[in-house]
């Protein structure tokens, strides 16, 4: 049960760190203002760091991981292009990034809750996550 919830928790903090990577790549060089620019590009890097590790996570089981699933991948990307097609704004990008931001934070959470026979590495990887982005959406909203 340990291991299987452990790839499990793994696999959604996989698809999680991708999904807010593609996010932050699709904004990043949409930002006007220096400082959220740099916002995002500085968490861009701590998801990649963060992916890194959760990927030698899941080598240690043998595990490929999870790409996030089309649907979720194509209605962000949708999503994220229309709007800013109608409004480029910091703040549209601030509110697009606050809202995938909590959508993470919600399902992380869920999963770090489902898989609670996790071991403690992954259960630590999925908190650091859940940090990340609650940290962001915090401070993306001197921006909106």
């Amino acid at each position: 049960m340990i291991e299987q919830d452990t790839v499990k928790l793994l696999r959604e903090c996989d698809s999680g760190t991708k999904m807010g990577m593609d996010s932050l790549r699709d904004v990043q060089d949409r930002a006007r203002n220096k400082d959220l620019q740099t916002l995002l590009q500085s968490s861009r890097v701590e998801h990649e760091r963060l992916a890194r590790e959760i990927e030698g996570q899941l080598n240690r089981f043998r595990d490929e991981g999870k790409q996030p699933s089309a649907i979720a991948e194509g209605m962000s990307w949708i999503k994220t292009h229309v709007e800013l097609l109608m409004d480029g704004s910091d703040e549209k990008i601030a509110d697009l990034m606050t809202d995938g931001c909590n959508m993470g934070v919600k399902s992380l959470s869920r999963y770090l809750n489902q898989y609670a026979a996790a071991d403690e590495t992954s259960k630590d990887l999925a908190k650091q996550l859940i940090g990340m982005e609650d940290r962001l959406s915090r401070d993306l909203r001197a921006y909106l």
